[in-house]
C-alpha cells in the first residue's frame, strides 16, 4: 500500500532535508576526523589509521542490522536509532577538544560508533526508502536530489575549513579548544536535526513481506561463480592497494608539507568538485557503451593518481591532480555499483550491502595496516610518504589483470544517483548507492514479470 499523495510530497521534503543535512555533517565533522586527530598530536601513523580501522569495526558490527530490523519491528525505527547515536558521536570528541587532548584509545572508539551506525543505517535506509514513493518517480526524484544535498558537503567542508584558518591560533591548544569542538558539535546537531527527519518520514511497510537474510556462506556461494567473483575480487583488491596509500595522505599534507587549513579544505573539495561535474558525462557513457568501458576508464585511471603526488609539492600542481582524482574516482564508483547491483534482489538487499560493507572494510584496513608498517620502517619523513605512494600505485598495476579479465554483460545502465558517505583526501567523496532509484532499470526481469513495459 503506497501512501497518500500530500504524505508523499511530506515525505519527499523530508527525504531531501535529511540528506541535505546529513551531508553538512559530513562535511563539517566527519571529513575532519584526521585533522582532529593530527591536531592533538596522535602521531602520523595513528592520525592515517583514524580512517580506516574504525571502519572494519564499523563493517563487522553493522552485520547486525537484518537482525535488528526484525527485533525491532521496522525500518524506520532502526535507521532513526542509528542516526541519533551517530549524532551523539560527536559529543565526546568535542569534548576531547575543548579539553585539548583526548586518549587515542577513546578517539578510535567513538569513530568507530560513529562508523558502525553509519554503515549500518545504509542498506535498510535503501530498502525502506523504496516504499515511501512510487517507482515511477525514483530515478527522477533522486537525481534532483543528488544535485541538492551536494551543496551540504561543499558547505560543510567549506565552512569548517575557512573556520580553521580564520581562528588558528599560535598553538594546537588554540586550535582544538576554539575550533573543532565547534565543528564537531555543530555536526552533531545538524545530524540530529536529521534524525528528526527520518522519524517523521511515513512507514507504509514497516517490513516488507518478502524481506530475507542472507547468511554469509550464501552470499560466498553467490560470488563464486561466473563473473560475478571476479568483480567481487577487483573491488577488493582495488581496495586493499589504494589503502596503503590512502589513510596517510592527512598527515602528509598537514604535517610533512604543512598546509594551512583552507589549502587542505581546497584540495578536498576539488576532488568532490570534479567527481560532481564528470557525473552527468559518466552516466551518458554508462547509458550509451555500458557501465564495463566506464569501469576501464576508472581503473585504469586509478593506477597512477597516488604516484603523482610524489611529483612535486606545488600546491597548483597538487589541486591539478585532485582533480584528475576526483574524475577518475567517480568512474570507479558509479560502474561498480551499477555493475554490483544489477543482481541483488530487492528483497535481499538490506543483509546483501551489510555483507558487502563488511567485505569491504576487510581489504580497507588490511590495506592500511600494511602501509602502516611500511611509513612506520621507513621513518616518516617525506621520502618514506612518496615512496608509498609510489608503492601504492605499483601495487595497483596488480589489479589491471584482473580488470582485463572481467567479462561482464553489457546494458543501457541507467545514472544511479548516491548519497555522500565519506570524504576521503586521496580520493575525494565516496557515495553510498541508492539503489531504490533504479530497481526497474536494474531488474528488467521484474517489469516483465509485472506485465510492465521498460521504456
Amino acid at each position: 500500500m503506497r501512501p497518500a499523495k500530500p504524505t508523499i510530497r511530506k515525505d519527499l521534503r523530508l527525504i531531501t532535508t535529511d540528506g541535505l543535512l546529513y551531508c553538512v555533517m559530513v562535511g563539517s565533522g566527519e571529513a575532519y576526523f584526521g585533522a582532529f586527530a593530527v591536531a592533538i598530536g596522535m602521531g602520523e601513523i595513528l592520525a592515517g589509521l583514524i580512517g580506516s580501522v574504525p571502519l572494519v569495526v564499523g563493517g563487522t558490527l553493522q552485520l547486525i542490522t537484518p537482525w535488528m530490523v526484525r527485533r525491532l519491528g521496522s525500518l524506520r525505527r532502526w535507521v532513526v536509532l542509528c542516526a541519533t547515536v551517530q549524532a551523539l558521536a560527536f559529543l565526546p570528541l568535542a569534548l576531547g577538544a575543548w579539553r585539548g587532548s583526548m586518549p587515542a584509545w577513546l578517539v578510535f572508539l567513538v569513530v568507530s560508533i560513529y562508523w558502525t551506525v553509519n554503515y549500518a543505517q545504509g542498506p535498510a535506509w535503501n530498502t525502506w526508502v523504496a516504499t515511501l514513493m512510487p517507482a515511477r518517480i525514483r530515478a527522477r526524484y533522486f537525481a534532483n536530489r543528488t544535485r541538492v544535498v551536494q551543496f551540504g558537503t561543499v558547505f560543510g567542508l567549506v565552512g569548517g575549513g575557512l573556520t580553521l584558518q580564520a581562528f588558528k591560533g599560535d598553538s594546537e591548544q588554540t586550535q582544538a579548544v576554539v575550533v573543532f569542538a565547534g565543528l564537531f558539535l555543530t555536526a552533531g546537531v545538524f545530524r540530529l536535526v536529521a534524525s528528526r527527519c527520518l522519524a517523521a518520514q511515513s512507514e507504509p511497510v514497516p517490513i516488507p513481506p518478502d524481506f530475507r537474510s542472507v547468511s554469509p556462506r550464501r552470499f560466498l556461494a553467490r560470488w563464486r561463480h561466473g563473473h560475478d567473483v571476479r568483480l567481487l575480487g577487483y573491488m577488493l583488491a582495488v581496495q586493499a592497494m589504494v589503502q596503503v596509500s590512502g589513510p596517510f595522505f592527512t598527515p602528509f599534507m598537514l604535517v610533512r608539507l604543512e598546509l594551512d587549513y583552507g589549502h587542505y579544505m581546497t584540495l578536498i573539495a576539488a576532488s568532490f568538485l570534479a567527481r560532481s561535474i564528470v557525473l552527468p558525462f559518466i552516466g551518458k557513457l554508462a547509458h550509451a557503451r555500458g557501465p564495463r568501458v566506464v569501469l576501464f576508464i576508472g581503473g585504469i585511471g586509478l593506477i597512477p593518481a597516488s604516484a603523482l603526488w610524489s611529483v612535486s609539492d606545488n600546491f597548483w600542481y597538487l589541486l591539478g591532480v585532485q582533480l584528475f582524482t576526483g574524475a577518475v574516482w567517480g568512474c570507479y564508483e558509479i560502474a561498480t555499483f551499477l555493475l554490483l547491483f544489477e543482481t541483488i534482489p530487492a528483497a535481499e538487499r538490506t543483509s546483501v550491502l551489510s555483507l558487502f560493507n563488511f567485505a569491504n572494510t576487510l581489504a580497507l584496513v588490511g590495506g592500511s595496516l600494511v602501509g602502516a608498517t611500511l611509513l612506520g620502517a621507513l621513518g616518516e619523513g617525506v621520502s618514506a610518504y612518496y615512496t608509498l605512494f609510489i608503492l601504492s600505485s605499483s601495487l595497483r598495476l596488480l589489479t589491471l589483470p584482473l580488470l582485463l579479465l572481467l567479462r561482464m554483460p553489457r546494458f543501457a545502465a541507467t545514472p544511479m544517483p548516491t548519497q555522500p558517505l565519506s570524504v576521503r583526501p586521496a580520493m575525494g567523496v565516496m557515495g553510498r548507492p541508492i539503489v531504490a532509484a533504479v530497481d526497474e532499470a536494474l531488474h528488467p526481469d521484474a517489469l516483465v514479470a509485472s506485465g510492465k513495459t521498460p521504456k
